[in-house]
Order: C-alpha cells, then structure tokens, then sequence
C-alpha cells in the first residue's frame, strides 16, 4: 500500500461530499423500503417499469394516494440512487488512482443495476422470495457505498484513519458481530417479506413459553385463536423463524459485548473504545425496538425503525471490520506520514 499524493484535492473532496450524499439517499431508501413492506403496500402499483400505464416519471400527482403513493415515491427515490450511483462511479474511474476503490466503485454501479432489476421483477413474477434478495442487496450496497465514503476522505487518504496497534482477537471478535448482523437481518427480512405477521405475538416468551410448542395440535389452537382475531395463519417455520431471529439477537449482543470488553481492556486508543461502545449501545436499543415492535402488534413505524437501525448496526460493523483488517495491513507494509495539504482540507 502507499500514501496518496493530493493531485487534485478539489476534486476528491467533490467525489467524497457525492459518495457521503448517495449514502445519505441509499439510507433514506431503506427506509422508505421499509415502510412499503411494513404497511403491505408493495404490490400497490402492479406494473413496472411503468406506473398505471403512465412512464414512471410522468405519474400525475394526484394519483399518489394510499399505497401507491409510498410504493412511487420509493420507486422514485431509488431511481435517484441509481443515477447518482452511476455518476460515480464514472467519477472514480476518472479521477482515483487507487484500483481498488475503482473496482468498488463499479461493483456499486453493478449492485444498484440487480438491484433495480429484483425490484421489478419482484412486481411482475409477484415474487416474495425476490423481496428477500432485495433486502439483503440493498443492505450490502449501503454497506459498499460506507466504505467508498470512508476511502475518498481526507483523513482515510492522509493515512490518519486506520492508524492503531492491531489486535487480532478484537478483530475476530468484530467481524464475527458483523457476519452475525448480516445473518440476522437476512431472518428479518425474510420474516418481513413472507407477509406471516406476528408468528409469535408476545415477548420475551413465546405463547407464553420458553420454547414453543409447534405440534400439530398447538398449532391448530394457536391458528383457531388467530383467525378469530382477523390475523393470518402460522406455521411451525415461521415460528422458528422468529425463534431463530430473537436468538440472533442475543448471540449478536453476546459478540459485540465481548468486542467491548476487548478494546475496554486492552486498546490504549480512545476511538476504538468509542466505536465498540457505540456499537453496543445501537444493539441494545435494537433489541429493544424489536421488542416494541412485537408489543405494538408490528406498527409500520416502529418495525421500520428496527429495521433502518438494523442497517446502521451493519454499516458499523462493516465499517469497523474494514479499519480493524487495514491496520494489521499497514502495521505489516508501512507507516503513515501526515499528508499535510490533505490535513488541511480534512
């Protein structure tokens, strides 16, 4: 690895404020992703590309209503992260000198492409296992677009970001958290797009057991209960779905609370202790949106939260797992100088 020379500051620090803007819109597609699902309304425009017969950039105004309007307005938003997707990449390809970050560049360009391609096949096959892969795509393409924001910046470039003793156990620990993470989101989301509500509508217990009881017959009375209350049928693997997911959970907070204890422990350097404490903190509330989510009988704006929280718990954990693998690259190839015009601007 090498230090990157400031040839063209200006430049990369226009490449880096538009990588932080696509992030900010991919976020902000997640969550309008999120609401759709939520609130049922996906399939509230039958059609795609088109919208209603109208192109989908041309549909009246006053036509956005009920679900259509959250289904469009998503539409259009990720239409926007395309085309801001697809300007950078060019833009790195024109101005970066680092191969890799080229690369990573395009494979956003490519990702963004499928991605819309899942979306709209997801409306034409009427697929929802399509929706899964979706989720799961749109997840991985904020976590790429994290990292590209962190490799354009001053400080990353200055060689001042990933500058710490390395540990490896702290290391493992991080990125085992992360895998974790993208585990239990891959359960949300299925959990989310097989349309099965609440398979298990209390907590911390399960129809008010430690385990539940998915034998025919409990399943039976559990189904008899449930169309009484005008809610959807269950099956014993949407409920050990769920049971697979709070467990998750728990493995989840016991990998990142022993990354705490780590770095608490052994890192003299105070952002590591940070991150680690942060990480934890976004966790624990996660857990706890979760358990609202059950209590308020799966409310779309509180299901969307622990699911735009979830991102953000990935998005770290990515991002920590990147700075925790370079600096046992950089403790191996070099030492970084202080790249005083990139300081400057940082």
């Amino acid at each position: 690895m090498e230090r990157i020379k400031s040839d063209s500051g200006a430049g990369r620090v226009g490449v880096h404020i538009w990588v932080v803007l696509t992030g900010l819109l991919t976020f902000f597609l997640l969550c309008s992703g999120g609401i759709v699902t939520s609130k049922g309304v996906g399939m509230s425009v039958p059609d795609w590309p088109s919208t209603y017969g109208y192109n989908m950039f041309l549909f009246p105004f006053d036509r956005w209503v009920g679900g259509i309007f959250y289904e469009h307005s998503h539409r259009l938003i990720a239409s926007a992260v395309g085309l801001m997707t697809i300007i950078l990449a060019v833009w790195l390809l024109a101005v970066e000198p680092r191969r890799w970050v080229k690369i990573l560049g395009v494979v956003a360009f490519v990702g963004v492409c499928i991605q819309g391609l899942l979306g709209g096949l997801r409306v034409t096959l009427y697929k929802d296992e399509i929706g899964i892969f979706h989720a799961l795509l749109a997840q991985s393409f904020f976590c790429a677009i994290g990292i590209l924001a962190v490799a354009t910046s001053a400080r990353f470039r200055s060689g001042r970001w990933d500058v710490f003793s390395p540990d490896r156990v702290l290391r493992n620990w991080v990125i085992a958290g992360t895998a974790l993470t993208f585990l239990q989101l891959a359960l949300g989301a299925t959990m989310r797009h097989e349309h099965a509500g609440l398979a298990i509508p209390d907590f911390p217990k399960a129809y008010g057991a430690w385990i539940p009881d998915t034998s025919p017959a409990a399943i039976a009375s559990i189904n008899q209960t449930r169309e009484a209350a005008n809610e959807v049928p269950t099956n014993p693997l949407f409920i050990w779905i769920q049971m697979a997911h709070r467990i998750g959970a728990l493995a989840i907070l016991a990998a990142i609370g022993l990354a705490t204890a780590r770095a608490w422990a052994t890192s003299a350097d105070r952002s590591i202790r940070t991150w680690t404490a942060l990480w934890l903190a976004m966790v624990l509330c996660q857990i706890a949106l979760g358990a609202w989510t059950i209590w308020s009988g799966k409310a779309a704006d509180v299901a969307t939260a622990h699911m735009a929280l979830g991102a953000l718990t990935l998005l770290l954990g990515v991002l920590f797992s990147f700075r925790l693998l370079r600096a046992g690259e950089l403790r191996r190839s070099w030492t970084p100088e202080p790249d005083r015009e990139l300081a400057g601007i940082a």
